[in-house]
């Protein structure tokens, strides 16, 4: 599917799916191999570990996995249809990695995640974006446009923008994997700390 086509049938998805009064459901992260917990267990992967840093701050909410290894945030709002059938009360967007390491037009990657919190928005579910940064070896000008992308939306959709999901963890050895991209069970710590501390304020704990 296009990315056109795509954004339209979010657009669709908008106005056919509404919000209604209901019980807590669990909070969805939507991402890529971080969320997924790509070389660790299910048990070591982000939003598990999440969930367990929330709960030592007296905030007992369930964190659902909606990660795919490899995912771009093309894929993601491919992916959002379900999400919306399930009406959760927030969902926390943490997707861009792949599509900066595979150097996609910066343009495409922001109207897909145009489409992704608008849809969103329209459906009552609260969204909290989790930015990246593109690699620093692709140059300043492709940087500069994709490392924008997180805040003007963010502040365009008026949602809370956690500047970016690998704080303190990017480029430490002991903290990733061997590939040097993936965090290994001491960088998933690291993030999710760093994640509960922004977090909670924006959560019904």
């Amino acid at each position: 599917m296009s990315l056109r086509l795509l954004v339209f049938a979010l657009l669709l998805a908008s106005s056919a799916v509404f919000a209604r009064a209901q019980e807590w459901k669990p909070i969805i992260m939507l991402g890529d191999s971080i969320t997924a917990g790509y070389g660790l267990s299910h048990s070591q992967s982000l939003p598990s570990v999440l969930q367990q840093e929330l709960k030592k701050k007296n905030c007992n909410l369930a964190i659902e996995n909606k990660g795919i290894s490899g995912d771009t945030i093309i894929g993601g709002a491919s992916r959002l249809m379900p999400i919306l059938r399930e009406q959760p009360k927030v969902v926390i967007v943490a997707l861009g990695g792949n599509d900066a390491l595979r150097g996609f037009e910066p343009r495409a990657s922001e109207q897909a995640l145009t489409a992704i919190l608008d849809a969103l928005r329209k459906n009552g579910i609260q969204a909290i974006l989790v930015g990246m940064k593109a690699p620093r070896n692709l140059g300043s000008d492709y940087t500069n446009k994709f490392d924008r992308i997180f805040p003007a939306l963010a502040k365009r959709f008026n949602v809370p923008l956690y500047p970016f999901l690998l704080e303190d963890v990017a480029l430490v050895p002991t903290l990733n994997q061997r590939d040097g991209i993936h965090p290994n069970e001491r960088g998933v710590l690291q993030i999710a700390r760093n994640l509960a501390v922004f977090l909670k304020p924006h959560l019904p704990c």
